[in-house]
């Protein structure tokens, strides 16, 4: 707290410390009334009254700035229920074990097979592309940001007490013939009642009593991130066989013509959180039917505003995955009003044969 309160550096900062700011300006004030004159006189007032004054201007600042960190990243919200679906079309073949004998590949996966079988909570973190890990923030006494503190998977991922932060599943992939491994663009069908592709978004819940469905969701599907941790290996031996590269998926960030769309910067810096390999989708939604039918909803899913090659993949390597979910903390739609959204995640992950050159580039 030295020096948070310019008016009190001439005169004794210490003597302020670990108090309360009004606390901390009642000293400031006390101490400068001592130094300006003797009481009565009229300047004596004036300088009283400006000093009042520019400790409310400083106090009020401190207070904005503290409530804007509050909920920039909040450690409030979390989502305590997601279900979770991976699937591969179009000659990819998706496995829990790089070594799995043929009758252990298949075309799906879900939360079960990736995690366990309980739910596992999503917890504010940040990505740090420097450190190569995610971060948690730390709070001072004051309840104020204080920094930041690292994460690890083996402390930190998959943990349904109050170390669990994010969830992390692996898989691999293969295939016969060369392609470029990519997300699949949603799509909804059936008048909007099913939809498939790639998308986030919140559980439509039967309320009993309103006779309709309620968004259980809450807006955290705007806030959640999925990135994709992607390591080559030889299909022979299973040694990595080239570097490894980690995409950021971010679903509803915008609408279709990137109105609404707020960059979510990095803790590392001005940029974003993983340069170069950021995904970005417009905002999924549903909505009741008409008439309202409990179980049924219209979804309306968001496209892709960029490209999302994620990897060139061949008949000799494997693609091992490490899918990693979380509440991004920076993102200004991370608020604390939602503290048991429930998710619907569904991934596909689709074979691209048009072009055969490599990645392409993706903005971010």
């Amino acid at each position: 707290m030295r020096g948070s309160y310019g008016v009190c550096a001439p005169y004794g900062p210490d003597a302020a410390a670990g108090l309360r700011p009004e606390a901390a300006a009642a000293i400031c004030i006390s101490d400068r009334q001592r130094r300006v004159s003797m009481p009565g006189s009229e300047k004596s007032k004036r300088r009283r009254t400006f000093i009042y004054l520019w400790v409310l201007i400083a106090l009020s600042v401190l207070f904005v700035a503290a409530t804007y960190t509050w909920f920039y990243i909040s450690r409030t919200p979390h989502v305590s229920d997601m279900a979770l679906h991976v699937n591969v079309h179009g000659g990819l073949e998706i496995g829990l074990k790089p070594d799995g004998g043929d009758d252990e590949w298949g075309g799906y996966c879900d939360y079960s097979d990736l995690v366990g079988g309980d739910d596992c909570p999503l917890r504010p973190v940040t990505w740090s592309a420097s450190a190569g890990r995610f971060l948690t923030v730390t709070y001072g006494f004051d309840g104020r940001l204080h920094g930041y503190a690292e994460l690890s998977d083996e402390r930190n991922a998959n943990r349904k007490d109050g170390e669990g932060y994010y969830i992390k599943g692996t898989f691999y992939l293969r295939t016969d013939s060369d392609c470029s491994v990519v997300l699949s663009e949603a799509v909804s069908f059936d008048g909007g009642q099913s939809g498939s592709g790639t998308y986030v978004i919140g559980l439509p819940e039967w309320d009993e009593n309103a006779m309709k469905h309620a968004d259980a969701g809450d807006g955290a599907e705007r806030a959640v991130r999925i990135g994709f941790m992607l390591t080559p290996l030889a299909r022979s031996g299973l040694n990595e066989k080239g570097e490894r590269e980690f995409y950021i998926y971010e679903p509803n960030c915008a609408a279709d013509d990137w109105k609404g769309f707020t960059e979510t910067l990095s803790a590392d810096g001005g940029h974003p959180l993983q340069p170069g390999r950021m995904i970005y989708q417009a905002y999924s939604a549903w909505e009741e039917a008409d008439p309202v039918l409990r179980g049924t909803t219209v979804k309306t899913l968001g496209r892709f505003l960029t490209n999302r090659p994620l990897f060139r993949l061949d008949s000799e390597t494997v693609l091992k995955v490490e899918m990693y979910i979380w509440l991004e903390g920076r993102d200004p739609d991370c608020f604390s009003r939602f503290t048991d959204a429930k998710l619907i995640a569904n991934i596909q992950l689709d074979a691209d044969y048009s072009g055969q050159s490599g990645l392409e580039d993706i903005k971010g």
